[in-house]
């Protein structure tokens, strides 16, 4: 997976004197420290939103959205140190940027944290001047300024801030997280119903690869695993975890052993009203266990994301705002934006413009906002094609710049651009770099589907239209029927085509594109009366019939859609 990078606030924490105190109790120590780390630092880290990258022998790393939560969370952590343990902790937190990779954190903001950390006294907490202006006057803590220090291996001199001791936050540990902007998930720990404790391994292990899939989805707030496997072995409500955790959703489960086989039941619940909004059920063998991990975290992931979407969609269009968020006019428009009617497409461009002109760097609506720009010039509602072409590659673009690690942004961003006549190549290619960024995006792959038939390889284009409907099989990602059927006709499979077809109409009556592609079907197949028909529908659902196709790269598939189109529109005039 490709590295990114963000803002965020990182804790670094040791115990004092870890190597002395191993030297002369290791065991003791190791079991205190285990003891420590499960009744308070991880139930801290968990009140507190944070995220635990990982720990070494004596040290914890990690990270927080929010500098006001990492204070909270370290000065709780340190209140709650046990009189009678000889362990205590030194604390270390700056906020900056970092580099994100797999999972852990790299970079000079780490760094920093660390050697703040080593500054600190045994029980007590240091941090940067950026973490103490954030904090100044939030909190109810004093800070006693240590002056500019030279800390090792960093180039500039930092401004150090020790946290007065005996001093606590205002409010610490009573109020439970808010909800953040974005739709927010926790995977809990799956019940192993096999009666086999080995088989704990397998499902812990499944569920970090589910927790992996769903973090790359980068629109949506991952819990992180170290936060929701506090719930291990607990029966609590799905409220109160969404409660406890700031969650909207939880994804629940459970797995069932029998011989060499499998079964895993899982179910998308909204936390606030306790409400299924998906499940499904996965089998397999546990011959390669990290196979069937990896599948059934895919596949978990590309059914998740858009259920998850439509869900967001819901409940944004259901409540009355007087003044909506840049998010909320994003998720207005998606529906209007696949509603393949006119008004519906103008309405979602001034929703998607209003977002952009809050947020101009919002990547997921300048990609929208590209392909309602699409839309509008595929059914020939413009009247100004060079107008059009021009405001869609320009958004397409700008969500290219904006959109650098968000697999959906890229996608659909290149979609568009690929059909206003950028270079083909270079679109799968950003395509195929979206996928790898998240491999169970059900609809980047049904968009590189299109745009290997549109390059002119429509044998290519099965196989990603077939991953696109494993993917999301029940929660549509696109026109998957009329994309197959599309790819048959290129291959002049007419045949095969004609179903997918029939199909699409099913699915997408009010879509111009289905009757068009069913007329030329017909035509080439020497049906010319149904292709008669066909003719008539379209002209219910759009005046004008025969759009400009700038997207297909060769004549030769341009002239076999526009031939077949021809002569079913001659069969319509016939008197």
């Amino acid at each position: 997976m490709a590295a990114t990078r963000r803002l965020t606030a990182i804790l670094a924490a040791d115990v004092a004197g870890y190597s002395r105190l191993i030297g002369e109790d290791e065991e003791g120590t190791l079991a205190a420290l285990k003891a420590i780390r499960r009744e308070i630092v991880d139930p801290a880290v968990t009140e507190h939103r944070g995220r635990i990258v990982k720990t070494t022998g004596d040290g914890v790393l990690v990270e927080f959205a929010s500098v006001v939560d990492a204070l909270r969370c370290a000065v709780a952590w340190q209140a709650a140190a046990p009189a009678e343990t000889p362990i205590t902790w030194r604390i270390g937190i700056h906020q900056g940027d970092i580099v994100v990779e797999e999972g852990d954190i790299f970079g000079d903001g780490v760094n920093i944290a660390a050697r703040l950390e080593s500054l600190a006294e045994p029980g007590g907490i240091c941090v940067s001047a950026r973490v103490q202006e954030d904090a100044a006057g939030r909190l109810g803590l004093a800070f006693e300024d240590l002056g500019e220090q030279t800390l090792k291996n960093i180039s500039r001199p930092v401004r150090v801030y020790r946290v007065a001791p005996g001093v606590r936050p205002k409010t610490v540990s009573t109020a439970p997280p808010a909800l953040p902007e974005k739709p927010s998930i926790a995977v809990l720990p799956f019940q192993n119903l096999s009666g086999d404790p080995e088989q704990e391994y397998f499902v812990d292990g499944m569920v970090e690869e589910i927790i992996t899939a769903l973090s790359r989805i980068r629109w949506l707030f991952v819990i992180a695993r170290n936060s929701s496997f506090t719930y291990k072995g607990q029966a609590v409500e799905v409220k109160r975890i969404g409660h406890q955790l700031g969650v909207r959703y939880v994804l629940e489960g459970s797995v069932r052993k029998a011989g060499g086989r499998v079964r895993i039941m899982a179910q998308l619940v909204e936390a606030e009203s306790s409400a299924i909004l998906w499940a499904e059920r996965f089998d397999g063998s546990l011959e390669d266990v990290f196979d069937l991990q990896d599948k059934v975290a895919s596949s978990a992931a590309g059914i998740i994301e858009p259920a998850l979407q439509a869900a967001e969609v819901r409940r944004s269009t259901s409540r009355p705002v007087s003044d909506p968020t840049t998010y909320d006019l994003y998720l207005r428009a998606l529906p209007l934006l696949f509603s393949f009617s006119r008004g519906g497409v103008v309405t979602a461009l001034e929703l998607l413009e209003q977002a952009v002109g809050r947020d101009p760097d919002y990547g997921p609506a300048l990609a929208a906002a590209a392909i309602c720009r699409m839309h509008t010039q595929l059914n020939t509602w413009s009247g100004d094609w060079e107008r059009n072409r021009s405001a869609g590659i320009d958004y397409g673009r700008r969500a290219l710049a904006a959109g650098a690690g968000d697999a959906g942004t890229l996608a659909n961003a290149a979609y568009a651009l690929a059909y206003f006549g950028e270079e083909i190549g270079a679109m799968i290619g950003i395509v195929d770099r979206a996928l790898t960024l998240n491999p169970s995006f059900a609809r980047g792959w049904y968009l590189l589907g299109w745009m290997r038939m549109w390059a002119g390889d429509a044998g290519s284009a099965i196989e990603p239209l077939q991953a696109a409907s494993r993917l999301s099989p029940r929660a549509r990602v696109g026109d998957l029927s009329l994309a197959l059927g599309a790819t048959y006709f290129m291959l002049r499979r007419f045949d095969d085509a004609l179903p997918r077809f029939l199909m699409a109409i099913q699915e997408s009556p009010g879509n111009p594109a289905v009757h068009r592609w069913l007329a030329a079907c017909y035509a080439h197949m020497g049906r010319l009366t149904e292709a008669r028909e066909a003719i008539e529908r379209l002209r219910a659902t759009t005046p004008v019939l025969l759009p400009v196709a700038p997207q297909w790269r060769t004549p030769e598939c341009r002239e076999l859609f526009q031939s077949g189109f021809r002569l079913a529109m001659d069969e319509a005039t016939r008197p």
